[in-house]
């Protein structure tokens, strides 16, 4: 089998939600516990931290990883979904793992995938758990996929558990409030294991609370240890300048970053929390945690938050995809000086339309489009339900295609916008 044939042998037989969608959801943890019973428990043999959220838990992990990597340690880092490559979602020190061990993993154990017959999800889960131990790495960054309690990756004993924030995705999965979102959430907190969540919201921070107290487990906000003052650059370039303060000493520390969205300034502050709660656990020096903060893109190949693509005209990507998600975005384009705001916009189809289109300015011109993936939207559907809150363009059935018009139609004082799924931008970066 070649590499291709082993991604259609997957993509085919085995259901994968960024694909289909909730019909690929496992609500139990019996396959992957069967397949980490198979491969003898590889994710004992190194430190994780486990990362979840529903907003900057990719941006987090990513940091986080690259903070060690500049620290010396050899770090495994799973992140979920992929842009371009299922290869992007296993990496260690920013390498992603090779076409030939992918396809040796299925050969060799093909028998047991078609004997459990897991998720996409849970196949790649238990690929890069098993990676990861084969080349011996010191320390995983593992991002949850879906929710918290019952995603599969919840297998492994961390010696950090970071939630970034709760917002409403995935309701129909999850719960139709920020309390019961926060409770699957909170599933990855362990017995006697730390416990960092990045944000105080004032629905949900007591069901963490309880939740670590029940477990034992001590407990900090990352916005009550630090506060972060992320600078904006004239030319709104993607590099940025932050000042971190620890509330408790006013110590200031000074750095830079190229994750340029206004989103990260609550990251940032998780990263820096991380690193003192685990000081114990790692010699990371302050210079470690600049670095690895100002390198995040080269050290680990992190794509579509805040991209710039072009400066001429002024063209943006974010993979900012539900309400709490894009009202940053959309909050950080109005602030930038244009002629024309241009929005390149496609969605998934079970995205709840009615939360997320009333974010979006009716002075823009947009161009409605869809995902070369099943679970995209049409977008002759998309620009119907987009005319009742006042949004006008034109539909196209491809991303390519709508860009190209976008950028015919776009002055160079103008400013072109690509997003609402991840899948959108995966298909411009």
């Amino acid at each position: 089998m070649t590499y291709s044939q082993t991604l259609e042998f997957l993509f085919n037989q085995l259901p994968a939600y960024h694909r289909i969608g909730k019909a690929a959801y496992k609500n139990d943890l019996n396959n992957i516990i069967a397949l980490d019973n198979y491969f003898k428990n590889p994710h004992l043999k190194y430190h994780t931290i486990h990362v979840a959220g529903t907003n900057g838990k990719g941006s987090v992990a990513h940091m986080i990883a690259s903070v060690l990597q500049e620290a010396g340690y050899k770090t495994g880092l799973y992140t979920s979904p992929h842009l371009k490559d299922f290869r992007e979602r296993i990496k260690i020190n920013g390498e992603m793992i090779g076409e030939n061990d992918v396809v040796m993993f299925v050969k060799k154990h093909k028998g047991i995938i078609e004997s459990i017959k897991p998720s996409f999800f849970e196949m790649a889960v238990a690929m890069a758990f098993n990676y990861f131990g084969e080349c011996n790495v010191n320390v995983a960054v593992i991002e949850v996929g879906l929710g918290g309690r019952l995603d599969s990756t919840n297998i492994i004993n961390p010696v950090l558990s970071v939630i970034t924030n709760i917002g409403h995705d995935h309701m129909d999965l999850l719960g139709n409030t920020l309390e019961k979102i926060a409770v699957e959430k909170a599933g990855i907190i362990k017995n006697k294991t730390p416990v960092l969540v990045s944000e105080t919201q004032s629905e949900t921070a007591n069901v963490f609370i309880k939740k670590a107290n029940e477990c034992d487990s001590p407990i900090l906000f990352a916005d009550t240890i630090y506060s972060c003052d992320l600078k904006q650059n004239e030319n709104f370039s993607s590099e940025r300048r932050y000042i971190m303060t620890e509330l408790s000493t006013k110590n200031q520390f000074e750095g830079r970053t190229l994750l340029g969205g206004d989103c990260q300034s609550k990251n940032l502050q998780a990263v820096f929390t991380t690193f003192s709660m685990l000081k114990n656990n790692f010699e990371v020096s302050e210079e470690h945690i600049k670095e690895g903060i100002r390198k995040v893109v080269i050290n680990t190949g992190l794509q579509g938050r805040w991209q710039i693509l072009s400066t001429s005209p002024l063209t943006i990507c974010d993979t900012g995809h539900n309400k709490e998600g894009l009202e940053i975005v959309l909050n950080q384009i109005q602030k930038i000086p244009k002629s024309v705001l241009h929005i390149i916009l496609g969605f998934v189809n079970d995205k709840d339309l009615g939360s997320v289109l009333p974010l979006f300015p009716s002075d823009a011109y947009y161009y409605f489009t869809k995902a070369s993936v099943p679970r995209a939207l049409n977008e002759v559907s998309l620009k119907s339900q987009a005319a009742k809150y006042g949004l006008d363009g034109q539909s196209f059935s491809d991303v390519g295609t709508a860009l190209d018009c976008a950028r015919k139609n776009a002055k160079q004082s103008d400013m072109i916008f690509i997003g609402g799924s991840t899948f959108i931008v995966a298909e411009v970066v």
